[in-house]
């Protein structure tokens, strides 16, 4: 039986007998949930164990790959740049990175682009996995691209290329790169233990990663889906060199309480701690649907707003119609409902191939919404 740890007050003992039985059911290997109401840590429970050798406890310093959960991060720092004016979402790309409109992209806007409407799902051309470690590179491949499919008739899941889109168009605009930046303006001014490219001087608290036993279901193949998801060089190759790299879709690193508190300037009208991080109508702007329907890529119905994954459609980060978030490869989530103030996160390292909407997560978010009454 796995040593459960941490806060839970007893309206949320749901929380953690839900928390609890996904270890006795065998599906964890190290976890951590956290919720905040207006900011404020309320649950956070952890157990479990940090390596596949089952000898380091999964700790409050243990930090885990959350993968495209990091996503969110990057729709914060993108929405930093709407907040200071400095771009519109619905200004074209090309404003602000003019290769950009090369092969017939000349009109994707900022809000098509981060709300994966772009139709640079996948990169087509040959190369190594070792190219993604290639900033320049893979950015002059993409202006190079023509679109998978017409811009804006549709969401398809840009898994990789998607962080490249969200870090070029901040860097175009502030020339400072978004992981570092998310670093300097975000993660160190409120105490946040996130990382977008993780140093070497902190990979010793990073928890070993086991590998789900089955590859996720993406329904009937398509070539679109190929170019997400089916090539030799679809994602990068994980190592210590990518570990380290600032890709803002894939190099996320993090705590649940960081990331649950994070969402917070979602949930609670762009104010965290009594601070300003983002005008209310940038919140709206962010957090309106931009495109819904069938996904491309992902074998759903979805609806997607600036960078988050609108909850509308799934219903996968609990009952609300207006909370988003985002989840990662193999579990991981964040969420923000701003009805209710609320917001969490669930990190974990032991992967499932769930594509989102992990059972394990959606367990403890429903839990969490009972003790709320």
């Amino acid at each position: 039986m796995a040593d459960i740890r941490g806060l839970c007050p007893p309206r949320f003992d749901e929380v953690r007998a839900a928390f609890a039985a996904n270890f006795d059911d065998g599906q964890e290997l190290g976890a951590r949930f956290s919720l905040a109401i207006g900011g404020e840590i309320v649950v956070d429970l952890m157990g479990g164990w940090a390596d596949r050798a089952q000898t380091v406890p999964f700790a409050e310093d243990t930090l885990t790959p959350i993968f495209s959960t990091g996503k969110a991060l990057a729709a914060l720092m993108i929405a930093r740049l709407v907040d200071r004016d400095l771009i519109e979402y619905d200004q074209p790309v090309a404003d602000v990175w003019p290769e950009f409109a090369q092969a017939g992209k000349a009109a994707i806007t900022i809000g098509q682009a981060v709300s994966h409407q772009a139709g640079l799902a996948g990169l087509t051309q040959p190369m190594e996995p070792e190219a993604w470690l290639d900033w320049n590179g893979i950015c002059d491949r993409l202006e190079a691209m023509a679109p998978l499919w017409p811009p804006g008739t549709a969401s398809g899941y840009h898994p990789v290329t998607s962080g490249f889109l969200a870090g070029e168009i901040f860097r175009r605009v502030t020339g400072r790169r978004l992981g570092s930046a998310f670093r300097e303006e975000i993660a160190i001014p409120l105490g946040l233990d996130l990382w977008i490219g993780l140093p070497d001087s902190e990979a010793h608290r990073l928890a070993d990663v086991r590998r789900p036993t089955a590859m996720p279901d993406l329904g009937p193949l398509t070539d679109i889906k190929r170019a997400a998801f089916g090539t030799k060089w679809a994602q990068p190759r994980a190592d210590a060199q990518l570990r380290g790299a600032d890709i803002p879709s894939v190099t996320g690193c993090g705590t649940a309480p960081a990331l649950a508190r994070l969402m917070a300037i979602f949930a609670c009208d762009g104010r965290l701690d009594d601070e300003p991080w983002l005008r209310t109508d940038t919140v709206a702007a962010a957090l309106k649907a931009r495109i819904a329907g069938e996904d491309l890529v992902l074998p759903y119905d979805l609806s997607w707003g600036a960078g988050l994954l609108r909850n509308e459609r799934l219903k996968i980060y609990g009952p609300g119609r207006q909370t988003v978030g985002h989840s990662g490869w193999g579990g991981s989530c964040a969420f923000a409902d701003p009805e209710e103030g609320l917001s969490g996160a669930y990190v974990m390292n032991r992967q499932s191939p769930d594509l989102i909407g992990d059972p394990r997560a959606r367990r403890l978010i429903d839990a969490a919404y009972e003790g709320l009454g």
